[in-house]
C-alpha cells in the first residue's frame, strides 16, 4: 500500500489554501497557523518592525521618566512573545525535520547497499549512534588519506 503524494510544496507554495488539491490531506489551524508564522518572523521586514518597536519603546523612556513600569512593558512583552514563538517554532520545525526524515528513509531504502539499519537512527541511543559515527569517520579518514575504502560498515 502506498501513501498518495500531494502535489511539490514548491508548486504550491503561492496557492492560496482554499485551492487545495482534492484527497490531499488537511491541516489542522494550530499547523497552518504556526508555518504561517514560522515565515513570517523569518523575514527582514519582521525584523526590522522589530526593531522599530524597540528605537520607538527606548525613545519613549524620557516622556515616562525611564520609569519601572516602562521597563516593565518591554521586558513583558518580549518574554510573552519569545516563550509563545518557541512552540510555535518548535512545531513547525517538527514537521519539517520529520519530513526530511522521511525522504531520507525513501531514499536509503531505494539505494543498493545501504543499512537497513541507518533507516531508524533517531531511534537509537547515543552509544550506538556513537559508534556508527566512529565508523563513517573512518571510512571517512580512510578516503582523506587516499586509501582504498570498503563499503559501507557492518
Amino acid at each position: 500500500m502506498t501513501a498518495e503524494i500531494p502535489s511539490s510544496p514548491a508548486n504550491r507554495r503561492n496557492e492560496p489554501h482554499s485551492s487545495r488539491e482534492p484527497g490531499s490531506p488537511k491541516r489542522s489551524a494550530f499547523t497552518r497557523f504556526s508555518q504561517a508564522v514560522a515565515s513570517y518572523a523569518g523575514k527582514p521586514a519582521t525584523f526590522v518592525g522589530a526593531v522599530a518597536i524597540i528605537l520607538a519603546w527606548g525613545l519613549s523612556g524620557p516622556l515616562f521618566g525611564f520609569n519601572d513600569t516602562w521597563q516593565l512593558v518591554i521586558n513583558t512583552s518580549t518574554t510573552i512573545i519569545t516563550f509563545l514563538m518557541v512552540f510555535v517554532i518548535q512545531n513547525s520545525q517538527n514537521r519539517d525535520t520529520a519530513a526530511m526524515q522521511i525522504k531520507l528513509d525513501e531514499l536509503i531504502s531505494k539505494l543498493e547497499g545501504p543499512r537497513e539499519i541507518l533507516l531508524d537512527l533517531e531511534e537509537l541511543d547515543e552509544t550506538e549512534l556513537e559508534k556508527l559515527r566512529a565508523e563513517f569517520e573512518a571510512i571517512a579518514r580512510r578516503a582523506r588519506d587516499g586509501r582504498p575504502s570498503q563499503a559501507a560498515p557492518g
